[in-house]
C-alpha cells in the first residue's frame, strides 16, 4: 500500500507545507510537526516488527480546523473564537480513533468560518488556492482540507459534510470527498453547524483512501475494497433541477459519465423525484439547518458581529426570526420526507448527478457580496440534497484531461455506505481506464 516509511512521506508532507511558493500558509493553520514526527517514527517501527494498528496506520492524515484537540483552542476558522475560546479538555473522538489507529495527524486545515459557505474563502486565515488553477477558489467548507490532500501535504484529509462540505471542494480540487450515513460517526467534539444535519468525512486522492479513514473514524473493521462489476448496477440518473442551468465544462462531462457508465453495462434510468420540490417547499420556511446555525452563535452575533466573515453573518442572520413553531414543523416534514425519499430509491443501487452545477469561480468573482451569495447558492444546490434526505453520497473527480476539475456524485441510500464504496471504486477504475 505504501512504498516508502511513514516518516519519509511526512518529510515530504511537511515540505509541501513549507514551500514558499505553495498554499502550506494559508491552507494549515496549525502544524503538528514534532508530533507528526513521532507518530510517524512509532509507526516505521511497528511495520518493521510486522504490527499494524489498522488501515490508517503510518498514513498522513490532516484534520479541519473545527475538531477538537486536547490543550488547544478550537478555532473553527473565526478569529473570535481564537480569541475568546478555551482550550479543549480532551480530542474529539474522531481523532482518538485516528491516534489509536496509527494515524499521523501533521495539521489542522483551513475552513469557511463556522463551516458556513461552499466557496471556501476565509477573510480572517486567507483562502486557499485551488490546486488546479491558483486564481479560483477550493470550495467549502472543507477547504484546506481539499487543498492540503490534492497538494499532497497529507494524504487523507478529515472534514465534516453539513451541505456538501466534504463533497464541493473535493469536486472543485479534482479529488474524492465522501459523506456518510451521519449516525455512523459521532459528531462529538466538532464544533457544530447543524446538531441534526452535521457529518464528518473523509477527502482524499482515491477511493479506497476515503474508506479507510471512513471505517477508522466510524469504529468499524475495515474490509479490503472489491470493486463491484459494474455490468447490471441500476444507476439512476435524477431529473430536474440537479441538471438545471449547469455550465458547459459541467454538462459535457456529465455527459461523458453518463455515456461511459452505459457503455460498461450499467443500467442506467432516468428518475424524477417530486420529493425534490417537497424538500424545497419545507426549507421556505427558512430550513433546518439555518435556524440550528443561528441558535449555536446568536450570542455571538449580538456581541462580535462586527469580527465575522460578512458572507457568513448574512447567512447566520438570515435565520434570525424562524419561529419555534416553524422549526419544529420543518423538523417533522424533514422526517416524513426522509422516509419517503428512503422507499422511493429502493429500486437503484445508486442515484447519479452533477457534485455542483459548475467550475471553481475565480476569488475575484465572488468579492462583492451579491454574486459571492449567487455563487455560494449554485454551488451548495445539488449536494444539500443528500444532507436533507439523510443519504450517503461520494464525489469523485470526472475525467478533465487539461481542463478544470468536475465531480461526479453517486448518491445511495442511508446505511449502504460499503456498497457505495464498492460502486464508487467501480466507477473510479472506469473513469482511469
Amino acid at each position: 500500500m505504501k512504498s516508502t516509511s511513514a516518516r519519509e512521506r511526512l518529510e515530504t508532507a511537511l515540505g509541501r507545507i513549507d514551500d514558499p511558493k505553495g498554499e502550506g500558509a494559508r491552507t494549515c493553520l496549525t502544524v503538528y510537526r514534532e508530533q507528526a514526527k513521532a507518530a510517524a517514527d512509532a509507526a516505521d517501527a511497528r511495520a518493521k516488527a510486522g504490527i499494524s494498528l489498522g488501515p490508517v496506520d503510518g498514513t498522513i492524515v490532516s484534520i479541519k480546523d473545527l475538531f477538537d484537540v486536547a490543550g488547544e483552542v478550537t478555532r473553527a476558522g473565526s478569529r473570535v473564537l481564537a480569541d475568546e475560546g478555551k482550550p479543549a479538555a480532551v480530542d474529539a473522538p474522531v481523532v482518538r480513533r485516528l491516534r489509536a489507529g496509527g494515524a499521523v495527524i501533521v495539521a489542522k486545515t483551513n475552513m469557511s468560518e463556522f463551516a458556513y459557505t461552499g466557496i471556501g474563502a476565509n477573510p480572517h486565515f486567507g483562502t486557499p488556492g485551488n490546486p488546479a488553477d491558483r486564481k479560483r477558489v477550493p470550495g467549502g467548507s472543507s477547504s484546506g482540507a481539499a487543498v492540503a490532500a490534492a497538494d499532497g501535504m497529507c494524504e487523507i484529509a478529515i472534514g465534516t459534510d453539513t451541505g456538501g462540505s466534504c463533497r464541493i471542494p473535493g469536486a472543485l480540487c479534482g479529488i474524492v470527498g465522501y459523506k456518510p450515513s451521519r449516525q455512523r460517526i459521532p459528531t462529538d467534539g466538532a464544533f457544530p453547524l447543524s446538531y441534526s444535519i452535521d457529518s464528518i468525512g473523509p477527502i482524499a486522492r482515491s477511493v479506497e483512501a476515503c474508506a479507510r479513514a471512513d471505517a477508522v473514524i466510524a469504529n468499524e473493521t475495515y474490509a479490503a475494497l472489491e470493486p463491484v462489476t459494474l455490468a447490471g448496477i441500476r444507476i439512476g440518473v435524477v431529473q430536474g433541477y440537479p441538471l438545471e442551468n449547469l455550465d458547459e465544462t459541467v454538462h459535457e462531462r456529465f455527459s461523458d459519465a453518463i455515456a461511459r457508465l452505459n457503455k460498461a453495462g450499467a443500467r442506467i434510468s432516468e428518475e424524477k423525484l417530486p420529493l425534490l420540490e417537497d424538500m424545497v417547499q419545507v426549507n421556505s420556511k427558512g430550513g433546518v439547518q439555518p435556524a440550528e446555525a443561528f441558535t449555536i452563535h446568536r450570542d455571538l452575533l449580538t456581541r462580535r458581529a462586527d469580527a465575522i466573515d460578512p458572507n457568513v453573518r448574512v447567512r447566520l442572520e438570515r435565520a434570525r426570526n424562524i419561529s419555534a413553531a416553524d422549526y419544529i414543523d420543518m423538523v417533522r416534514a424533514r422526517a416524513r420526507l426522509i422516509r419517503l425519499m428512503d422507499d422511493r430509491i429502493a429500486d437503484v443501487d445508486v442515484l447519479v448527478w452533477p457534485t455542483t452545477p459548475m467550475i471553481a469561480p475565480t476569488i475575484q468573482e465572488v468579492a462583492t457580496a451579491d454574486e459571492f451569495a449567487r455563487k455560494n447558492a449554485m454551488l451548495l444546490r445539488n449536494t444539500v440534497i443528500v444532507n436533507f434526505f439523510d443519504l450517503c453520497a461520494i464525489s469523485l473527480p470526472v475525467p478533465r484531461g487539461s481542463g478544470l476539475p468536475t465531480g461526479l456524485m453517486l448518491v445511495a441510500r442511508n446505511g449502504q455506505d460499503q456498497r457505495l464504496f464498492r460502486i464508487a471504486a467501480a466507477v473510479e477504475r472506469l473513469f482511469a481506464a
